[in-house]
């Protein structure tokens, strides 16, 4: 599909804030909210603190105390899993209901209630429900892959914060013709810029592929097949879902074999809004159709693989992105981005995005926010 250059890009990543907010997003890893453990966050400017009830479930509340505002997350979580708040030592239930007082005759006023937050643990994150509505249980992110393949397979869960709004941080993961510029050698050579590229729509879900012919292997993908430096057919085939939810399924094969032959990994990428200028980065990947190799080698790759990809995310993209966003400041909403025909994908995901929360914005919903925690 080719995009003419009068398209417009319908919103402007970088400038202005646009947040989706009857979704899931991820908050955490669920490996780095331990039992007694408090944990801050701050999404789509909103500043919560999480930790685990007694049951070990996970609770998530506005990080302020409804006495004297400060920060709940401040404050620790006591024997019964309570979150007593710091300051004058007042407790909260996974409801965010003071359920003690130590002062006076222990009376707890109707106020004294901090605002709770939907959550639920799913495919080795904890997501939240941002909106004011009833949480759609239907809609919790589809990862099923952290749950059925050997953990030997599957780099750690990192995190990175990055100075951007999330839909530059999206552009740039749909874009995929970067990678044979920007982490050339690594993760792509500059003779894959020439590619069969396809865009494909369902619904909201768009997949953006590219396919290139016999070209140089990049490291990490000769790491993962044969470790002959051999030409390779290169693919890299990308599905989002509102609102930052990304899978790219990319690999290697041997030229004109089946797909299936080859060897690759699945790239999990999960955008998180802080602000209209930061984003929550968490990503992972998972490796499929792996080769025979022995249980060493196979942890060694493993652990190759995740630091390449931070190495990717954290020298290469991150830096770029976020000078993207300190010029994009600078010009404000005065000048519009040029297009390219690479360009069809990110496009169709900022409209998506846009109407989304155009429809959010006009349909009126409810101010009472669901107290219960899924």
């Amino acid at each position: 599909m080719t995009t003419r250059a009068t398209i417009e890009t319908p919103t402007a990543p970088g400038t202005t804030s646009g947040f989706v907010r009857n979704a899931w997003y991820g908050a955490f890893w669920s490996s780095d909210l331990e039992s007694g453990a408090l944990r801050a966050r701050t999404i789509l400017d909103e500043p919560i603190v999480f930790f685990r009830t007694a049951a070990g479930q996970v609770a998530a509340l506005e990080d302020m105390c409804p006495h004297r505002f400060a920060p709940l997350s401040l404050g620790h979580v006591v024997a019964d899993g309570l979150l007593e708040c710091a300051y004058h030592g007042l407790r909260f239930n996974s409801a965010g209901s003071c359920v003690y007082n130590p002062h006076g005759e222990h009376k707890i006023p109707p106020a004294a209630k901090a605002r709770s937050y939907p959550v639920v643990e799913k495919h080795t994150l904890i997501w939240i429900w941002m909106g004011d509505g009833e949480p759609n249980m239907a809609a919790v992110p589809d990862y099923h892959q952290f749950d059925t393949t050997d953990p030997v397979y599957v780099t750690k869960g990192d995190y990175l914060k990055l100075a951007a709004d999330y839909r530059l941080i999206t552009d740039n993961l749909l874009d995929l013709s970067h990678v044979p510029f920007l982490h050339g050698g690594l993760l792509g050579d500059p003779k894959a810029v020439v590619a069969d590229v396809a865009v494909t729509q369902e619904g909201n879900s768009v997949t953006q592929s590219r396919w290139s012919y016999d070209v140089p292997v990049a490291s990490v993908f000769d790491m993962l097949f044969r470790n002959d430096g051999k030409p390779v057919d290169f693919w890299m085939i990308m599905n989002w879902k509102p609102t930052g939810c990304m899978i790219l399924d990319v690999g290697v094969r041997a030229p004109g074999s089946p797909k299936e032959s080859g060897t690759g990994y699945y790239a999990v990428h999960i955008l998180t809004p802080e602000s209209a200028t930061s984003t929550h980065y968490h990503f992972a990947a998972i490796r499929f159709t792996a080769p025979p190799r022995s249980a060493a080698e196979d942890l060694e790759i493993r652990d190759k693989l995740g630091a390449g990809r931070r190495y990717a995310f954290e020298v290469q993209d991150g830096p770029m992105i976020e000078a993207q966003q300190l010029r994009m400041l600078g010009i404000g909403a005065t000048r519009r981005p040029a297009l390219l025909s690479v360009d069809a994908g990110p496009v169709r995901v900022q409209r998506i995005l846009a109407g989304l929360v155009s429809d959010e914005r006009s349909s009126h919903a409810s101010p009472t926010r669901a107290k219960v925690n899924a």
